[in-house]
């Protein structure tokens, strides 16, 4: 072997040995996320809040069945109430005596108290729960579900609310399972529903 070839030998076993050191640190993070569970987009999470009856609830309170959860506001003046709508038509296919919930959140607390709340929802299947609470709580669930919620004043001095229009799906642990498209026929959503049992 000659001495030009004795220089090469040593860059090329380090440049070998980094190489084996960078796959195999690799290797090692792919498999410690192989053995995580991550949580779907981590989406969901706990919260306070008061249904239309005045009763404190919280994510445990609707667990042991799938849950629909939609985030809105009683002055909505169409995606709202043709979303509820909707999931009126889907409940109707479901049987009553399936633990299913159905949860509007409103995102404007300020004029959605729970007794309002309860007025406009008894135009709708009486399996949809109201919440409301304090600006804060609501604040809380808007992030724990990463909804996007912002005040838009209006020249009247009143105010509409911009909010995102994703109708949730829950699984019976809490955990989310996707986003329902209500464009389906009721009988197909429905079914993607009672899949969570």
């Amino acid at each position: 072997m000659t001495p030009q070839q004795k220089k090469l030998i040593l860059p090329i076993i380090i440049l070998a040995l980094g190489f084996v050191s960078l796959v195999g640190v690799a290797l090692f993070i792919v498999a410690q996320h192989a053995n995580e569970s991550p949580r779907a987009s981590a989406i969901g999470g706990p919260f306070q809040l008061v249904n239309q009856n005045g009763v404190r609830v919280n994510e445990a309170t609707y667990k042991g069945g799938p849950v629909v959860m939609f985030f809105g506001y009683t002055h909505c003046p169409d995606v709202c109430p043709t979303t509820l709508f909707e999931m009126t038509e889907v409940l109707k296919r479901i049987p009553a005596d399936k633990k299913v919930s159905a949860v509007f959140v409103t995102v404007d607390p300020e004029r959605d108290t729970p007794a309002s709340l309860k007025d406009y929802l008894s135009s709708f299947d009486p399996r949809i729960s109201g919440l409301s609470g304090t600006r804060e709580e609501i604040d809380a669930a808007l992030k724990a579900f990463r909804v996007y919620a912002k005040k838009v004043p209006q020249d009247n001095g009143e105010y509409s609310m911009d909010h995102s229009a994703i109708i949730y799906l829950m699984d019976k642990q809490g955990r989310f399972v996707n986003a329902l498209n209500l464009q389906q026929p009721p009988e197909a959503v429905a079914r993607e529903i009672l899949r969570q049992m």
